[in-house]
């Protein structure tokens, strides 16, 4: 870890909550609200959100899975997500999901027109939204964690997602 957490404390409360009081709170709520109130399939919630832990690197979040009414993606879902581009597992929804992460982590200013054209024609405004503030969340704090070295003792908090078992 790259920030010294006091004997007896917990890395993720300590750094997430404590020494941070003003920030720290409300980015978890927002990190955790992705889970608990989103309205996207599993599966295009998970290619996204697992295209985004590979590019950070983060270990917690690549060995994540999100589960909802105990359904999680299957075994190979996120070498899937690896190989987005040529997979025959995913539909449409699910490839543009994990293309989306990818573009709007690694290249942002080069998502265009014709991508917007197809994104349009696959969601709603309001998928679309909800799509690019979960991988702004994912990006962010999965990046934070790894960059702090937290990312090997991450844990969401029981009951994080009201939708699935965290």
């Amino acid at each position: 870890m790259r920030i010294d957490i006091p004997d007896g404390k917990d890395p993720i409360g300590y750094v997430w909550g404590e020494l941070v009081p003003g920030i720290g709170p409300a980015a978890a709520d927002f990190s955790l609200a992705v889970y608990a109130h989103t309205t996207l399939g599993l599966r295009e919630f998970e290619a996204a959100r697992l295209r985004i832990a590979q590019i950070n690197g983060c270990v917690f979040c690549l060995d994540w899975r999100t589960e909802r009414d105990g359904q999680k993606v299957e075994e190979g879902f996120a070498d899937a997500v690896a190989e987005w581009r040529t997979t025959d597992a995913f539909d449409d929804r699910t490839r543009l999901a994990a293309e989306y992460a990818e573009r709007y982590a690694l290249d942002h200013h080069g998502i265009d027109e014709e991508f917007w054209a197809r994104m349009t024609a696959s969601y709603s405004q309001l998928e679309i939204v909800e799509l690019t503030m979960s991988i702004g969340s994912w990006l962010a704090f999965g990046r934070l964690n790894r960059v702090l070295g937290l990312d090997t003792v991450c844990v969401l908090p029981s009951g994080a997602s009201p939708r699935g078992k965290a």
